[in-house]
């Protein structure tokens, strides 16, 4: 669960938007931007904040819109929306390959790992199996929120497209670790994203 807290202004957003989803755009803009200037007086580089970003710009508007019309035909669709958004985000950092979980996994290692193939295919890997949870999970939102099907199929579906991704990238960077550690006798980056999980000595291996 730790690794999810990355998305928590998402997560606060599909649970309290049934609610009052104009305050639920809002809190989730604040909680983005709280986010966004933490890691920036931390010193983390605006290529790890790609997701931060598209937090704030996101809610940013939303939360105009939910503000101005609180009636808008948005507040209907805007949980499916907000998986579509995440999914776009991911989708064009592979397509112009600076795939976004590559900024997360420069936060861990050693500059001189980050060239390496290795670091790359395991980071555009990671950065494709959150690409297709968030799409995922924005088709199966949409369909709950047109067949009307209320609020807690489509927070679980929410979850499940953070949760399992996250899932995948612990599976995966073990994966890669252990094989790596079984040719060469060292080890390979250990990435999560969200932020929690740090990443251990990174194998040249795959120089």
């Amino acid at each position: 669960m730790s690794q999810l807290r990355g998305f928590l202004p998402w997560i606060v957003f599909a649970v309290v938007s049934s609610l009052a989803w104009q305050w639920a755009a809002l809190l989730a803009l604040a909680l983005g931007v709280l986010s966004l200037v933490k890691d920036r007086r931390a010193g983390v580089t605006a290529d790890a904040q790609i997701l931060e970003f598209g937090t704030v710009a996101y809610f940013g508007a939303l939360t105009a819109v939910a503000f101005a019309d609180p009636h808008s035909p948005l507040r209907d669709v805007a949980g499916g929306l907000s998986s579509a958004w995440l999914a776009l985000i991911a989708a064009v950092t592979l397509l112009v390959r600076r795939p976004f979980v590559l900024g997360i996994a420069k936060r861990h290692t050693a500059p001189e790992v980050w060239t390496t193939p290795l670091f790359r295919r395991t980071c555009t890997v990671l950065t494709g199996a959150w690409t297709i949870g968030f799409t995922l999970s924005a088709v199966a939102t949409l369909a709950c929120e047109a067949a009307g099907s209320g609020t807690l199929p489509r927070v679980i579906v929410q979850v499940l497209g953070f949760g399992l991704p996250a899932a995948f990238t612990r599976s995966y960077v073990k994966k890669v670790r252990d094989r790596a550690r079984g040719s060469h006798g060292s080890h390979v980056p250990a990435i999560a994203v969200g932020g929690e999980t740090t990443f251990s000595t990174v194998s040249t291996a795959g120089r």
